[in-house]
């Protein structure tokens, strides 16, 4: 297995964040079929060179290297397949992009918007709270744009 540690700056990554905390059992179970699954995972027959790692027990990350095989529509649909079998499988929430993650008291959080809101109204959150930029597409802006100061996400354009 390829963790996404080991892509090149250049490829191409999905952020799926969980709305809530995976237990080991989970992790362990979702770990193994997320490995199956980029083992499998082709694009027009050829093998993706892809990763796949779980960070923060929140996070499902999928990276695809493409100087090699490019992932076409029928790759990324079987990708979205994929995370939407977990989701049953599961009982979880991975494709709802209206949840933030953030980081209080050295724990990961998540609500949804409207939540958020009321936390920045309430200033229980501030410019500086790490929220995670799940909008990324790239390992370079995984590495560098991915745990940032809520004042430089798009989330502060929307509701600062």
């Amino acid at each position: 297995m390829i963790c996404n540690k080991q892509m090149p700056p250049d490829a191409r990554v999905w952020v799926y964040q969980s709305n809530r905390a995976l237990s080991d059992a989970e992790l362990s179970a979702i770990k193994e079929a997320g490995i199956r699954f980029i083992s499998d995972w082709t694009a027009h027959g050829a093998d993706l060179k892809a990763g796949f790692d779980i960070l923060y027990s929140h996070f499902i990350i999928i990276s695809v290297d493409e100087r090699q095989v490019a992932a076409g529509g029928c790759s990324i649909d079987k990708s979205i397949h994929f995370i939407k079998e977990l989701e049953k499988q599961f009982n979880l929430s991975l494709l709802n992009r209206m949840q933030v993650a953030y980081r209080s008291e050295g724990k990961i959080k998540i609500c949804n918007l409207s939540e958020f809101e009321k936390l920045i109204a309430q200033k229980k959150v501030d410019q500086s709270t790490v929220v995670f930029n799940n909008t990324i597409s790239t390992k370079a802006a995984f590495d560098k744009e991915w745990e940032i100061p809520l004042e430089q996400s798009w989330l502060s354009r929307v509701l600062i």
